[in-house]
């Protein structure tokens, strides 16, 4: 599976989702729309991994 990184392929804004995705293994599509689901907690994560986490593939 790898470390949790950001995508620079498979990216609507920074990439967050299809990092998490891909070390889920899961499609894209669910992540997001947990996060967007979720609201405001999963945006203040969102932009706190998009600033910690680093690129990947």
């Amino acid at each position: 599976m790898g470390n949790l990184t950001r995508s620079r392929n498979d990216r609507l804004i920074a990439g967050v989702c299809a990092g998490i995705a891909k070390r889920l293994g899961i499609e894209t599509f669910w992540v997001r729309l947990i996060f967007i689901i979720g609201g405001g907690v999963f945006f203040w994560i969102y932009i706190a991994l998009a600033f910690i986490l680093p690129y990947g593939d």
